[in-house]
């Protein structure tokens, strides 16, 4: 398939610059054998007894940073990765090209080393500084490239599922932001319980594939875990009948990425996993994910769960039926297309 067979018209006033006023406010298309316009709060009338939610517990950390170079040259830092308490891999945007070996002084004089760098992406050296503390200090939350606006205090809260638990993400994921503690426990109270994967989403979610020929399109890495624990309740639910229901993609390429010979494995590593139209989906019956990019990763692989043709018909009726769009928008609860 081509790139431009996943190209849309999209008015821009459907684009979410803030989220809505509670998180099971949103609105949910669910796609069965008809499109059904429903409410995220009603979510449990779509679900039944032993199913099961994989919900992703990656923590968004504010990283986003200002500062200048020792030469003087102002900065804006993108932590893309925590390595470990005092590295980071990070993107830099600055009028020239930092140097390897100089440093950055930030807003509260904390400062990195450039110790390297590959593919547009730096390796910096906090040296004495944590570098938590100091993006917890003066960090801003990344808030993706289509919400045309400054971060505000709402966002710490709001760009960040009531579930998030293990720093590491520059991106929410967004599926789960719908959700709040007592939509959990009412599907609980129905025989819906949920599991936790992470997957740390990076900046790199964000990029149009580019390429026209979509199979010759390189995926960015992706740090992923999922426990023993998490696999035990998948399959005793897939035992009793229920569905295994991906929260976001993020959740759909961390349980896919773990099938290896005909079983799932608690593991963790890098995921560059591409799921587009003709990926077999081992594990995943269904899934709750967002309204993606014209031409990205993400559009494909809904694309790849539901069918192209059902893709668009989805994505049409959305935009008909001004269905907000993209990580502070509206949600679909998709079933994955029968072989």
């Amino acid at each position: 398939m081509k790139l431009s067979d996943f190209d849309f018209d999209l008015p821009k006033s459907l684009i979410a610059q803030y989220p809505s006023a509670s998180r099971t406010d949103s609105r949910l298309l669910v796609q069965k054998n008809s499109l059904i316009d429903s409410t995220f709060s009603q979510l449990g009338d779509y679900l039944k007894p032993n199913d099961l939610l994989i919900l992703n517990d990656t923590k968004v950390i504010p990283a986003r940073l200002f500062g200048h170079k020792d030469s003087g040259g102002k900065v804006e830092v993108l932590v893309e990765r925590l390595v470990n308490e005092h590295e980071a891999l990070v993107m830099i945007k600055s009028s020239r090209s930092p140097k390897i070996g100089s440093y950055i002084i930030l807003e509260n004089q904390s400062y990195f080393k450039i110790c390297d760098k590959n593919d547009g992406i730096y390796k910096v050296d906090f040296e004495s500084f944590s570098i938590l503390n100091v993006l917890n200090e003066i960090g801003h939350i990344p808030l993706p490239p289509y919400i045309d606006r400054d971060d505000a205090k709402e966002d710490h809260s709001r760009y960040q599922t009531v579930y998030a638990k293990n720093d590491g993400a520059v991106a929410a994921p967004t599926a789960g932001l719908h959700f709040d503690e007592l939509l959990l426990s009412s599907l609980e109270k129905k025989g819906i319980s949920h599991a936790f994967i992470t997957l740390h989403v990076g900046a790199g979610t964000f990029q149009p594939v580019k390429v026209e020929d979509i199979e010759s399109h390189k995926m960015h890495s992706e740090y992923y875990e999922i426990s023993t624990e998490t696999i035990d309740k998948i399959e005793q639910a897939k035992a009793l009948g229920g569905r295994v229901i991906a929260v976001g993609t993020t959740a759909v390429r961390t349980l896919e990425s773990a099938f290896d010979n005909g079983r799932l494995k608690n593991q963790k590593g890098d995921t560059d996993i591409f799921i587009y139209p003709g990926f077999k989906f081992q594990i995943v019956d269904a899934m709750i994910t967002n309204f993606h990019l014209p031409k990205s990763s993400l559009l494909m692989l809904v694309s790849a769960f539901i069918g192209f043709e059902e893709m668009f018909e989805t994505y049409h009726h959305a935009i008909k039926q001004k269905y907000r769009f993209f990580s502070y928008g509206d949600a679909m609860l998709l079933e994955k297309k029968s072989e």
